[in-house]
């Protein structure tokens, strides 16, 4: 298991695979799967069984796809972005862009 630079409501552009162009939010990590479920990509049908009164049904909804994929987005800029660690003088840790130097 490593440690993703994508985190939760980050703003990705998905780089590699049949959804590439795509871009949204992150709505779940996994990080011992290195995937990430991103709105509106991937999306996939399931088959749901009846529960009591309602009736069975198919649903569709976002699948995970590998992080490796998918890029962190700058809306402002339309452009992918390559993030850095940087250590502040406090000594907490922040993720900066690594063309511009800004906060991610």
């Amino acid at each position: 298991m490593s440690k993703l630079r994508i985190h939760k409501d980050d703003v990705v552009v998905v780089i590699s695979g049949k959804n590439k162009g795509r871009v949204g939010k992150v709505l779940e990590v996994r990080p011992t799967e290195e995937r990430v479920i991103v709105e509106g990509v991937a999306i996939v049908k399931r088959h749901v069984k009846r529960q009591g009164e309602q009736a069975g049904r198919i649903v569709e909804r976002e699948a995970a796809i590998h992080v490796s994929n998918v890029a962190l987005w700058d809306a402002d800029n339309k452009r992918r972005l390559k993030s850095a660690l940087r250590v502040q003088e406090d000594g907490t840790k922040v993720r900066v862009d690594r063309k511009t130097g800004q906060r991610i």
